[in-house]
């Protein structure tokens, strides 16, 4: 069959296929490793309550976060709510205000994380709530779907906090995929009025583009990469990292502000001020900050991080404490 220049030639159209289809093939199994790495709770002791990453900048943050903790314990209640199947667990911190902070943690982060960040709104008059998105912490789930299913979960504690808990007013504050759950709660058609806006640290325009910037980094083939993790993220979920923030930002209506490092390698800061411009109100604000690592913001300078938030506070809402 292959001794005729036509059986040649129709034999090498087979071995270049094949080649392109092992090729495919390879990729896709590379993609689905990488998605089962970043995106995936393969087992109970990943994404814990601990520090998931042992970099000492990171641990000193964890450090400081649990003497936050520790220090208000007596004012903390464990919470457990069920939303679509999963057995979901918060901690509210109750101080006596009338309206509430809802800290939303990012990628691999459970509650933990978020007593670093917490700490000034008790000074501005604010009760606080962390949890363990679904996938983390004490949560059940296997996926982190960057916030199409998470959303729901953090207006389902919202609705906790308001009516059972008493508070008036619900801000949120998310960090990287963390803020991109919190812009889909408050664009969402579920969301109660009460909820009444977010802080945006590190908010990216599509998880598509900002994981292509963690494949740079890593110097893998990121033009090549990304659809297939995609396209096995999408099997998986039934969402794809192609569609995000940029895409339902305009429909915001509430008070955001947006804190940024304009050396951020991943959220970078074009994404930041496309995500501005496409805010369609003037309740937004854009802060910078010339250093700092992706989400490493505050220990950067603590005091200007809380002093801007402080400000959007008092523009936008009721008058915070001093």
């Amino acid at each position: 069959m292959f001794d005729t220049p036509l059986g040649i030639t129709l034999f090498i159209i087979i071995c270049v296929l094949a080649l392109i289809l092992i090729t495919l093939l390879n990729f896709y199994l590379v993609g689905h490793i990488l998605r089962l790495a970043i995106l995936t709770r393969s087992h109970k002791n990943k994404w814990t309550r601990g520090c998931p990453v042992k970099e000492p900048l990171q641990i000193e943050m964890y450090d400081i976060g649990q003497k936050w903790h520790d220090a208000n314990v007596a004012s903390k209640k464990e919470l457990h709510i069920e939303n679509e199947g999963f057995n979901l667990y918060g901690e509210y911190f109750d101080f006596g205000f009338d309206r509430a902070l809802i800290f939303v943690s990012g990628r691999t982060e459970a509650l933990g994380y978020g007593y670093y960040f917490v700490q000034p709104y008790k000074e501005l008059g604010y009760n606080v709530f962390v949890f363990d998105q679904r996938a983390h912490g004490h949560s059940d789930g296997k996926y982190n779907t960057l916030g199409f299913e998470e959303h729901k979960d953090l207006i389902k504690w919202a609705e906790l906090l308001h009516d059972t808990y008493g508070n008036k007013s619900i801000l949120l504050h998310g960090i990287c995929i963390g803020s991109s759950c919190c812009l889909q709660a408050l664009v969402s058609d579920k969301c109660p009025d009460y909820i009444c806006g977010m802080i945006a640290d590190g908010m990216y325009t599509r998880f598509y583009d900002s994981f292509k910037n963690h494949l740079v980094k890593f110097k893998q083939p990121k033009n090549l990469l990304a659809p297939f993790v995609n396209m096995s993220f999408k099997l998986a979920t039934g969402h794809t990292m192609r569609i995000g923030n940029i895409d339902f930002i305009d429909k915001l209506t509430k008070p955001i502000l947006f804190i940024h490092s304009k050396k951020d390698k991943y959220s970078v800061p074009s994404m930041a001020e496309a995500l501005y411009a496409k805010v369609s109100h003037d309740k937004k604000k854009l802060v910078w900050f010339e250093d700092g690592a992706h989400s490493r913001l505050r220990p950067v300078d603590t005091e200007r991080y809380d002093g801007a938030i402080k400000e959007f506070l008092a523009e936008h809402f009721e008058e915070v404490k001093a």
